[in-house]
């Protein structure tokens, strides 16, 4: 055992290892690092990934290669991997010299653990010391460490007989260090405690959910929902691989407790069926008896955080910054990530997706192939696991498939889907059911597609199946990728040549993508033809940084008095660079360096300065290729020295919200003279100022107003910003980091 000194009952090491550096090992390795209760902190994770974000963090000191380098010499090594996959670890740990090593871990069975080191590894009974941390988030992986975590929860020991008492006063030191709550318990008597208070509430919560999704309408579900079922359902929002384990692992506890409860339901079945009152009266009376002696308790020594009601208005209050540098790697790109969940599911093999933006967008395209029967693993890190079920494998959903606020979802999907021998309903948020859907319906239903949109041409869509599509020639009256793409996915499928012609160049993500998974197409000048009877082939896709994501930051280091920041990994399509185009026609001072192509998409490092600005009349061929960003270029024409003059920018009207006129709006309140015209807008450059303007759920709006905050005069509240986890998860996280002053208030 290693000498281990002590300083105010807290332990101090001189080297501690976590192996797995999810929530609970990421929180832990973060806070022995923050207390500095050990002299070095080494994390040990086969995800490439993990293991960048936790150096980065600085949730450890260093990452070793392999388990060697990560045990040798250490004082403490915290075991927190899946339950099954301990048993593998324990035996390669048994052949290392570990003497004076003590072993840990998080997990949440002990029994099957004790076990398997009495059975294979009994050489380490000695030192190793069962441990299951009560702790938990709704936010997962290292992303998600927190060194507070642990305060005031439960930590339970379960120390077997063979267990050295150094050992344990170890342990129950250094947890105790970091705020927890130390108790011990017996394997046995902590494995049926937690079967029925953690274990079979897990698996009832996950098996209501499937079953209710699987059965209704989930729009309904989760439109009228009490809070009870929200409170009730939470819990099946956890990671399923690691739920697997917990119940194969405590299969027989958990059994027991199941065949239990399954009697207490039939009993009160039985009383339903016999009108008998007095029996459900009864029930009802000693558990709400018993739920308040729980209260007591639960609110004495919570064991769990959990914030009981969701943000209504989260606002972010940002004010004026100088400097802004250093290097930023900014989410996927969205387009792209949600065209690789289409093509992947439509796809003959396995694909495997690097980089895939988690954000609520893409998050509906990745849901409703589930809904179709489509198996995805993931994201995790961003990576998604798929395997294609072919262009003839999509099931029908048993249910509305629900989009959120993705345009880009039901677009697309209307093509697909309008080719398909079942029906379905598209719907989403109050926001995606205000916005126009017969840009695609119309062509759609030219095409013999049968499609049913709301009174005005908005969502939902009920689209009819089993009707066959025809292919045809589509000259398209406005530039838009979505309908492009929109009309690809059901040329797949109709009957001849499809063919799409736009007035002015789009993105053509879905083009590339295409032949990237091996379907031909014939691309001749601004129009594109596909045919039928081909196949998708499985590839690997990794998703370039998002250069919507990324033109905050562009526009941020441009108007910053003292900038010189890097966007890595940027995808460059040039169909998607009118961004930079219009920046520089502006005087920024932007380079693209260590240009390349990976999966067919051009990438590149983007380095910004300080520029100062001046006004332009922006080219009408530019507008299709930002026309999601110029939410943030309206911010940068109103720190240019001139006038700034946008027309042929209709589409803008009817994105998230009509961003011209709530652009000119908060302008105004900020005293910028904006004035919206129908097509566009008109913006003279000034001082911004301060004040609070409204965001109008509108994702790219809030972000834009933060990056108005670096030149403003005062601080800017910028109201209704929940939308910004649509498109950009991380986007305060990497704004501090940057430089920009901005915070959360909720």
């Amino acid at each position: 055992m290693a000498k281990v000194t002590t300083e105010l009952g807290a332990p101090k090491l001189n080297k501690v290892t976590v192996i797995g550096l999810g929530l609970i090992g990421g929180s832990f390795a973060k806070a022995v690092k923050d207390l500095k209760l050990s002299k070095q902190v080494v994390g040990l994770d086969n995800n490439p990934t993990t293991q960048k974000i936790a150096i980065q963090n600085q949730v450890v000191d260093s990452i070793a290669e392999n388990l060697y380098d990560a045990c040798f010499e250490a004082d403490l090594v915290l075991l927190a991997i899946p339950i099954l996959a301990i048993e593998k670890l324990l035996l390669s740990l048994s052949s290392l010299n570990l003497k004076n090593t003590v072993l840990t871990d998080v997990g949440s069975v002990k029994g099957n653990i004790v076990n398997t080191l009495t059975a294979l590894t009994p050489q380490l009974l000695p030192n190793f010391v069962p441990g299951h941390p009560i702790a938990g988030s709704e936010r997962s992986g290292v992303e998600a460490a927190d060194s507070q975590l642990f305060i005031n929860h439960k930590v339970i020991l379960t120390p077997t007989q063979e267990t050295n008492k150094q050992a344990v006063q170890l342990v129950h030191l250094i947890w105790q260090a970091l705020g927890a709550n130390v108790e011990l318990m017996s394997v046995k008597h902590h494995d049926e405690i937690l079967a029925a208070t953690s274990h079979l509430p897990h698996l009832l919560a996950f098996g209501l959910v499937d079953c209710l999704a699987k059965n209704n309408d989930n729009l309904d579900i989760f439109r009228y929902a009490a809070g009870g079922f929200r409170d009730f359902t939470r819990i099946a929002g956890s990671d399923p691989t690691m739920w697997h384990d917990i119940f194969l692992a405590n299969k027989n506890a958990v059994l027991a407790v199941l065949d239990s409860y399954m009697e207490e339901l039939q009993q009160l079945r039985i009383a339903m069926l016999e009108d008998n009152g007095s029996q459900l009266l009864d029930v009802f009376t000693r558990a709400k008896a018993a739920r308040g002696h729980f209260n007591k308790i639960l609110e004495s020594r919570a064991n769990m955080t959990h914030k009981a009601n969701p943000v209504k208005d989260l606002t972010f209050i940002a004010k004026p910054t100088n400097k802004l540098s250093g290097r930023l790697q900014v989410p996927g790109d969205k387009s792209i990530s949600h065209r690789s969940i289409i093509f992947g599911s439509l796809a003959e093999g396995t694909t495997t997706i690097e980089g895939f933006l988690e954000g609520e967008d893409a998050l509906a395209t990745l849901e409703a192939f589930k809904d179709m029967g489509v198996s995805i693993e993931g994201p995790k890190n961003g990576r998604v696991v798929i395997q294609g079920v072919g262009l003839q494998g999509l099931k029908a959903p048993t249910k509305t498939i629900y989009l959120g606020n993705s345009g880009t979802s039901m677009r697309l999907l209307a093509g697909l889907l309008s080719a398909q021998p079942f029906n379905s309903t598209l719907a989403g948020d109050h926001s995606l059911s205000k916005r126009p859907m017969n840009r695609v319906a119309k062509p759609l239903r030219e095409m013999g597609a049968k499609i049913e949109t709301g009174t005005e041409g908005n969502p939902p869509l009920t689209i009819e199946g089993n009707h066959s599509l025809k292919g045809m020639h589509y000259d398209m009256p406005m530039a838009s990728a979505q309908v492009k793409s929109c009309m690809l996915l059901a040329g797949m499928y109709a009957e001849g040549k499809t063919s799409v012609t736009e007035p002015a160049p789009t993105r053509d993500h879905t083009e590339r993508m295409l032949k990237g998974f091996g379907y031909p197409l014939d691309i001749n000048g601004s129009t594109v033809t596909i045919k039928p009877n081909h196949k998708l082939t499985a590839t690997s896709i990794h998703v370039p940084a998002d250069i919507s994501s990324a033109a905050f930051f562009l526009v941020a280091a441009t108007i910053a008095e003292d900038a010189d920041l890097t966007l890595t990994h940027v995808g460059i399509n040039p169909t998607r660079t009118g961004i930079i185009d219009i920046l520089k026609l502006m005087g920024a001072n932007i380079t693209l360096e260590n240009q390349k192509e990976v999966g067919g998409e051009p990438v590149a490092d983007i380095r910004v300065k300080s520029a100062k600005l001046k006004g332009i009349a922006i080219p009408e061929e530019l507008v299709p290729l930002a026309i999601d960003e110029f939410p943030v270029l309206f911010i940068a024409a109103s720190c240019a020295e001139g006038t700034t003059t946008l027309t042929g920018a209709a589409e803008l009207r009817v994105k998230e919200s009509d961003r011209i006129q709530v652009m000119a709006d908060g302008l105004k309140t900020l005293g910028i003279q904006a004035e919206p015209t129908p097509d566009g807008i008109v913006i003279k450059g000034g001082r911004l100022g301060n004040g609070e303007v409204w965001s109008h759920a509108d994702h790219r709006i809030a972000m834009s107003f933060v990056v108005a905050s670096i030149r403003a005069q005062g601080e800017i509240r910028i109201r209704d910003c929940d939308n910004v986890a649509t498109s950009f998860p991380n986007f305060i996280q990497l704004a501090q980091q940057c430089g920009i002053n901005v915070v959360e208030l909720k």
